[in-house]
């Protein structure tokens, strides 16, 4: 059996608002648990409270995931300042109208 190769190079990852859309995709699963509280007494009457705590449970990875995607934004603009501080000659952290 032969080994199967790409015939071409993966893309580029999309980046976009990427805190933005974690956290409307938490609230999103924060709303449709409570949409459906009102009815818990309906999903399980048909063996589906499933549904309920799935929404909940999804809102709560959503807090998991705002931090961490919050501290990733923060880490990527922290490091691309770093950068931009050695091209031009300076270190992390120094203003260029500061004295020592």
């Amino acid at each position: 059996m032969a080994k199967w190769t790409p015939k071409h190079e993966a893309p580029e990852p999309l980046e976009g608002p990427v805190v933005g859309t974690i956290t409307g995709g938490t609230i999103l699963w924060f709303v449709l648990f409570v949409v459906q509280v009102p009815f818990y007494g309906w999903f399980d009457d048909r063996d589906l409270t499933w549904w309920v705590w799935t929404c909940l449970a999804g809102a709560g990875l959503g807090l998991i995931g705002i931090w961490y995607v919050r501290k990733r934004d923060a880490a990527i603009k922290r490091h691309a300042a770093a950068q931009a501080a050695r091209a031009t000659g300076q270190t992390p952290g120094s203003h260029p109208g500061a004295t020592a």
